[in-house]
């Protein structure tokens, strides 16, 4: 298994490699080709400059971040994390003499350090932890590569190959009880999406329920219980720490004028302030007629997630005795569960299942519902969603990869010309 397992990675390193350059060489030549839809990128980088197809979208909200501070109230929408990356990635470029404090320096850095953040052999190794079959590890983390979301995940100075890398970083080490380590890297994740908040779940899951599913009682102590709740806090003091660094900005008595958000919630949160003003999240704000198209464009990820849910918790009554023992079906009384008739009805999966269950849904009723072709690519249950297609129902696997590499291709051209969905 050892030596399958090393030529797995180095396999699957190589293929990233291919595609992250398969990737840049689409966007260079739409951006070169096809006229920009906005051409503000040409305003900050010269249009003859590589860096400048790096500027799209998100990319000069980060950036000005990284170069200025948050100077408007519609950037406390972004997290702190890829600004820091940008700003010390510039200044060792600055050190070593490639360039200073500039939009392409920045971009240059943020895009250098997702590519060494690549999250490809994490998720072979979390994979081949869930379901102990090297092949089948290899077969979902080589769908992963072919991601519908390139751009994000392996070309542009964004939140998504730094989040994803550390919050799969964070599950691996829950899947081996490395509960301290597991916090640390979620709380990394958390500073650079919001959605990092929910990756607690993981640590409450692993270190009380699944003890107390299990009847094992004994070790429910008081001193785990306070190593839980100290651990399970720490991802969300990126959070925290945002919306307290606002509150201090913004809301002190010395200030010209108090915002309402200030004195209007009973816990005042800028993030939910300039979400719900500058893109109008909220439940069921996006279900509008205008909005179909984005449903439309959305409706492939978020089916397929939803979907393996449906598929894992419609055979809970057959995972529960795995996991609670004590807890037998009134036609087994037999002394041992049933043995499952699939590796995707892991017991331990079930963590994974509920946080896709619960980020879809927000996805799809409280949020800019096309987020979710960048968001959901970065869950491994999205993978291992595919590699189950791939396997039981063929066919509807062979239509999830062609509509994954299409998509992605397009979504790169669209990237490329400053057209939505970013």
């Amino acid at each position: 298994m050892e030596s399958a397992t090393k030529r797995h990675v180095r396999t699957l390193l190589i293929l990233s490699v291919v595609v992250r350059l398969a990737v840049w060489i689409l966007v260079s030549i739409s951006a070169y080709l096809l006229p920009l839809f906005d051409s503000s990128p040409y305003i900050l980088i010269s249009g003859t400059s590589p860096s400048s197809v790096l500027l799209r979208w998100d990319a000069f909200h980060f950036a000005h971040i990284a170069r200025e501070g948050y100077v408007y109230e519609h950037e406390w929408a972004f997290f702190n994390g890829l600004p820091l990356l940008m700003r010390i990635s510039a200044h060792l470029q600055a050190l070593a003499g490639f360039g200073s404090n500039d939009w392409g320096t920045l971009l240059r850095g943020g895009a250098g350090i997702a590519i060494l953040c690549d999250s490809t052999h994490v998720l072979y190794h979390l994979s081949l932890h869930h379901f102990r079959s090297p092949s089948l590890a290899f077969l979902s983390t080589a769908l992963s590569v072919f991601s519908n979301s390139p751009t994000a995940l392996k070309l542009a100075s964004y939140s998504e190959p730094f989040f994803t890398y550390f919050s799969y970083r964070g599950m691996l080490a829950c899947a081996r009880s490395n509960w301290a380590t597991a916090s640390i890297f979620f709380a990394l994740a958390s500073m650079f999406r919001s959605n990092g908040i929910f990756l607690s779940g993981f640590i409450l899951w692993g270190m009380l329920i699944t003890p107390f599913l299990a009847g094992q009682k004994d070790l429910l102590t008081p001193r785990r219980l306070l190593k839980c709740v100290l651990l399970t806090a720490l991802p969300l003091i990126p959070f925290i720490h945002h919306n307290i660094i606002a509150y201090l900005q913004f809301c002190n008595s010395s200030a010209t004028r108090i915002p309402d958000w200030c004195t209007s919630n009973m816990i005042p949160s800028i993030y939910s302030h300039v979400q719900s003003k500058y893109w109008n999240v909220g439940f069921l704000r996006y279900w509008t007629v205008s909005n179909i198209p984005n449903f439309i464009l959305a409706l492939p990820a978020l089916l397929h997630v939803f979907a393996f849910c449906w598929f894992y918790l419609s055979n809970l009554p057959s995972i529960i005795p795995h996991i609670a023992p004590r807890i037998r079906s009134k036609k087994n009384d037999a002394s041992s569960p049933p043995q499952l008739d699939s590796p995707f009805l892991s017991p331990s999966l079930l963590p994974h299942v509920l946080h896709a269950l619960a980020l879809t849904s927000v996805l799809t009723f409280n949020a800019h519902v096309q987020i979710s072709l960048r968001l959901l690519p970065s869950l491994p249950l999205t993978y291992w969603a595919a590699a189950r297609l791939m396997l039981d129902l063929p066919k509807w696997g062979k239509a999830w990869v062609t509509w994954s590499v299409l998509w992605g291709a397009l979504s790169c051209v669209l990237w490329a010309v400053f057209l939505p969905p970013a």
